[in-house]
């Protein structure tokens, strides 16, 4: 049996496709979300269920599956009277159901599970994971997301996902809290047009992880579809690595509501356009479902026109 490569080594031969939205899916499942834990509740109630989700992705064409993870941290879990031993196993469940989604998708491809850490605001739940500056230090917001790190890292993953950062101090307490803990991790922000949602520019955000040893691709995701493309470009030029993009459909999320509204705008057009502006791992966020990441994977083995050609896919 041969090995699965490592992820950089896939990026630097080409493209890779990543998986959609996990609340999505589980939703259209049947499953209820609307607890504060989100997905992450089913970890501990029907673990089975997100192994599912998984495997829905990894047959539409996902090379990627990112763990259910996002919303999970020891605060969290500890505020509906989970204890930090049980928060341990729970976010260590997470990569193990996308391992075990991998090996049930009897795909000859290589597979890969990227582990969520999703930003403090997401903790919180109350829609300041699309604002940022929460009023704590970067050595507060460090001390808050190594524990978890440090678990999901344990749990040995291919790669650690710091996702829909908002805020270019929390993406530097994040790239500090990665430090030493042996794997590789992407860093992507949650954007409104050139800035981060706490209103940074994208050049000066993304420079924060162009030495970043550790960090093998910069971009974005939770965005609206229309902001990946300059936004790919920017990260590629700054910061000289692979880029990530998994933008959301194009609908609007309020955050009082808790509901979706306007009609979605992506399509897998835009992904060849998203390619040549340097992404190399591509997929989707909220409300984009394994339909379209089949479209994506389809879209991303046709040939480039000559003067994009990056490789193929792996």
């Amino acid at each position: 049996m041969t090995s699965t490569p490592a992820l950089a080594e896939a990026l630097a031969a080409g493209t890779v496709v990543l998986d959609g939205g996990m609340s999505n899916q589980l939703e259209t499942a049947g499953h209820d979300l609307s607890d504060e834990l989100w997905s992450a509740r089913l970890l501990a109630e029907r673990p089975e269920a997100i192994t599912e989700a998984h495997l829905a992705y990894f047959r539409a064409g996902a090379d990627v599956a990112i763990t259910a993870s996002y919303q999970a941290t020891f605060e969290g879990f500890a505020q509906r009277g989970v204890g930090r031993d049980r928060a341990a196993r729970l976010m260590a469940l997470s990569v193990e159901s996308a391992r075990e989604a991998a090996r049930r998708a009897g795909v000859p491809r290589p597979l890969w599970v990227a582990a969520s850490a999703g930003p403090y605001g997401a903790m919180l739940a109350d829609g300041s994971e699309y604002r940022g500056r929460y009023g704590l230090t970067v050595d507060e917001l460090e001390r808050f997301h190594r524990p978890r790190l440090e678990v999901l890292a344990a749990a040995r993953p291919d790669v650690l996902a710091l996702e829909t950062v908002p805020d270019a101090d929390e993406a530097a307490a994040l790239l500090r809290a990665v430090r030493g803990l042996g794997v590789p991790a992407w860093l992507t922000y949650s954007v409104a047009g050139d800035r981060t949602r706490a209103g940074q520019p994208l050049e000066e955000a993304f420079a924060l992880a162009a030495d970043a040893d550790e960090v093998i691709a910069v971009g974005v995701n939770c965005c609206a579809p229309e902001d990946v493309e300059s936004a790919a470009a920017t990260a590629a030029r700054v910061t000289g690595k692979p880029v990530v993009v998994y933008p959301n459909s194009g609908e609007t999320w309020d955050a009082t509501t808790r509901s979706w509204s306007g009609r979605g705008t992506f399509t897998p057009a835009q992904v060849q356009r998203w390619r040549a502006a340097g992404a190399r791992l591509i997929g989707g966020c909220c409300r984009v479902g394994p339909q379209t990441i089949s479209k994506i994977a389809e879209t991303l083995t046709t040939p480039q026109p000559a003067g994009n050609r990056t490789g193929p896919r792996p």
